[in-house]
């Protein structure tokens, strides 16, 4: 470990309070419990700090490491939303290694339009500063996206593909466990037999499509079409209509995509579902446009 990374360690240990040291260092998650567990926090604090020195350099700690015990530190100094998404920021230039101790730091609170940011000497990093978080946060790419929910957590989800939908094809010939379908003992048992293959059928696709993960919360979906009127009989008032005919079609729900989940299992729709309604989460969108090719 480098000696400046451990002297850098050393120095973010000592700013914190003895008594909440294990909460911290646990919070870390850099040393393992069996390592914590070698440590003696009653002694003296220097003795306990040169300890868990040694410790992180059995694991060689790197800055990034460090890093994040100083911004765990800081973070557990002040009253947090548990939706907070903190940012350390050590400044350097072209010619002088970022100073780790005189970061800057940005938190930014769910669903709202600011991230605030400690006081800082270099005040004229401030407009670059505001320039990386508009980069790396997407800014541009997701304000163009035609999606929109409540649910901040679905919006990240399907923003940043933390949610795996998969699109497989629908011929696969494996079945199911087999389940109980609740189905009449009196039944023609070809009429049973039929149903449990279609309702294994339905169940397949359903799973293909949707996963067995819950689904992102979005609260609806819209669509627009824009098509022109075709007909074979002449004279037709709809057919010499120069403007196209538009509608709009609007699917609502507490929780759309659980909704249309459900269909095809509930003998609500058939199965497979419309890719205009199974696509939401891949396109990331809710909003569609249908025109005429």
């Amino acid at each position: 470990m480098d000696e400046t990374v451990a002297e850098f360690i050393k120095r973010t240990i000592l700013k914190i309070p003895l008594n909440e040291l294990t909460t911290i260092l646990k919070a870390w998650d850099f040393l393992s419990e069996n390592q914590l567990q070698t440590v003696n926090f009653r002694q003296r604090k220097e003795s306990v700090v040169q300890h868990l020195i040694h410790l992180c350099e059995e694991k060689r700690a790197s800055l990034n490491d460090a890093a994040l015990l100083d911004i765990i530190v800081t973070v557990s100094f002040r009253e947090t939303e548990e939706n907070a998404v903190w940012i350390r920021i050590a400044w350097g230039t072209q010619y002088t290694k970022p100073n780790q101790y005189k970061p800057t730091y940005v938190v930014y609170y769910s669903q709202t339009p600011y991230a605030f940011k400690s006081s800082s000497t270099l005040r004229r990093n401030t407009p670059l500063l505001g320039q990386a978080l508009t980069v790396a946060s997407k800014h541009h790419q997701i304000v163009k996206m035609d999606l929109r929910s409540r649910y901040l957590d679905s919006l990240k989800a399907i923003v940043f593909k933390q949610y795996n939908q998969t699109f497989e094809t629908h011929n696969s010939a494996t079945p199911l466990q087999e389940r109980s379908l609740g189905l009449d003992i009196n039944m023609d048992s070809r009429i049973t037999h039929e149903n449990i293959v279609e309702k294994e059928r339905v169940q397949r696709i359903t799973q293909e499509t949707f996963g067995d993960y819950p689904q992102p919360q979005l609260e609806f979906a819209q669509y627009k079409l824009e098509t022109k009127f075709k007909s074979d009989l002449n004279g037709s008032i709809l057919a010499e209509r120069e403007e196209p005919l538009r509608c709009l079609i609007k699917f609502s729900s507490p929780h759309l995509l659980e909704a249309l989940k459900s269909l095809a299992p509930a003998g609500i729709a058939d199965a497979p579902l419309s890719p205009l309604l199974t696509c939401i989460p891949n396109k990331r969108k809710n909003y569609f446009k249908i025109r005429d090719k």
